[in-house]
């Protein structure tokens, strides 16, 4: 008899899925779906709501028979075949993007990639800059900047300790009742943070390399948490790249909310936002209206029209 469950973590070929009772099971996939067509490198990922049967009563093992339709997901590209994709997490009411000012040092281009994957789902993004607590005067200016630039366009931001359990209060009401993404380089934090909310899970975690001043990987899988009844985190491997895969053939900015907002404005209805005349969102740039980061994010992303497929 068929059972609907939950993917909770995924290890490449085998699966823990959670029935409706919270029973946990592991779980392969049944060969059709593997070259279903789909260029994914991942057929299932967490947060997947399949259908399965029980496969082995002894060794608890269940047969993943059908993927059902997602509501949403977020992909990058593939880092080892062109032209695919691989999806971080499915079905998701939110992500939490962990950022850092410094050790390490996150870029306005990632969190900006970031962003327009989500936006094009339109999941909404909170974006927590972590290690606040060890940042000088003029780190902890900048980073303010940072954190106006994007509240001024809409995204919630919230200055953190992960480690030191600082102003974490706001983010387990933002978790409550929810299925949240967390997403971000190596070394932001993101298992720390997991491991303040729920220290029972006491995840592995690494100090950030002097050498190179990055992050070390110290998730593998990605792996769902039920941090509370109905309160879910899925913590995911840190990020290095992230390209735009599987978007919507829509022009970028319409995934950029202050660009979006200049929808019509321009004497072109196919504006480019480059160099055309009478351009709304050139003018806004120059303005100050639009973040000059954000415009050079969307110009690098306008000229890399090959991560998107």
């Amino acid at each position: 008899m068929k059972q609907r469950g939950l993917i909770m973590r995924s290890t490449g070929s085998w699966y823990d899925v959670r029935d409706e009772q919270g029973n946990r099971y592991k779980g392969r996939l049944r060969g059709k779906h593997k070259l279903h067509g789909n260029k994914v490198t991942n057929p299932v990922a967490v947060g997947d709501y399949v259908e399965f049967v029980i496969e082995d009563t002894t060794e608890g093992t269940v047969l993943i028979t059908d993927i059902l339709p997602r509501e949403n997901y977020i992909s990058r590209k593939s880092p080892h075949k062109m032209a695919f994709a691989h999806i971080i997490a499915a079905n998701i009411d939110q992500a939490l993007l962990m950022a850092t000012v410094a050790l390490p040092r996150t870029s306005t281009g990632f969190i900006d990639r970031f962003l327009v994957s989500a936006e094009s789902f339109r999941i909404p993004v909170t974006i927590l800059f972590n290690k606040s607590d060890l940042l000088d005067e003029e780190a902890l200016a900048y980073q303010q900047e940072l954190m106006e630039t994007y509240e001024k366009i809409g995204y919630q931001c919230l200055a953190i300790s992960a480690l030191h359990g600082n102003n974490l209060s706001p983010v387990k009401e933002l978790l409550a009742g929810k299925k949240t993404l967390i997403a971000g380089h190596s070394g932001t934090g993101k298992s720390t943070l997991l491991n303040s909310l729920n220290p029972q899970l006491n995840l592995r975690t690494s100090a950030i390399s002097e050498f190179a001043g990055k992050g070390v990987h110290t998730t593998t899988f990605a792996e769902m948490f039920e941090l509370a009844p109905e309160t879910f985190l899925i913590d995911t491997p840190g990020i290095k790249e992230l390209g735009l895969a599987d978007m919507e053939n829509e022009p970028i900015a319409h995934y950029f909310p202050e660009m979006r907002a200049c929808l019509g404005m321009c004497r072109y209805p196919d504006c480019k936002h480059i160099q055309e005349p009478d351009c709304e969102v050139v003018k806004r740039v120059k303005s100050g209206e639009i973040a000059h980061s954000r415009y050079l994010s969307y110009l690098s992303m306008l000229e890399n029209e090959d991560n998107r497929r």
